[in-house]
């Protein structure tokens, strides 16, 4: 087996899944998808959260995601829910949305420079206290 790194997972991760820049994830979002902020509980307080995102942390969100999963959220619909995975800077969530295309969602995308790169934006964000 040939060793993989962790840039060559992503650059192939991205070749399956569609990347949204925060102005197109916003839109989504007004349009029906869910936005789910995949970030830890300790990036959350310190930089702020997305209005409306569902807080889904990266560790569970394969169990979480899949509707076979005895964990499965309801919230988060079923295979053809549209979904945009929201990470602190873009990279975990290629990965996670690529992973989800495996599970079978045909409309999951990520956010092209994370919660970082929404905020840059000037987008709605929930600052912390």
């Amino acid at each position: 087996m040939s060793r993989k790194t962790a840039a060559d997972l992503l650059a192939e991760a991205r070749t399956r899944i569609v990347r949204l820049e925060p102005s197109e994830a916003h839109a989504a979002a007004t349009d029906g998808a869910i936005l789910v902020d995949t970030r830890d509980n300790d990036d959350r307080r310190a930089d702020g959260v997305i209005p409306g995102s569902l807080h889904v942390p990266l560790s569970v969100l394969e169990w979480r995601a899949d509707p076979a999963s005895e964990s499965h959220d309801p919230r988060l619909g079923a295979l053809d829910r549209r979904l945009v995975i929201v990470c602190s800077h873009g990279y975990s969530s290629s990965l996670a949305a690529a992973r989800l295309r495996e599970l079978g969602f045909a409309h999951v995308a990520d956010l092209a420079g994370g919660f970082r790169a929404w905020k840059a934006a000037g987008l709605p964000v929930i600052e912390p206290d």
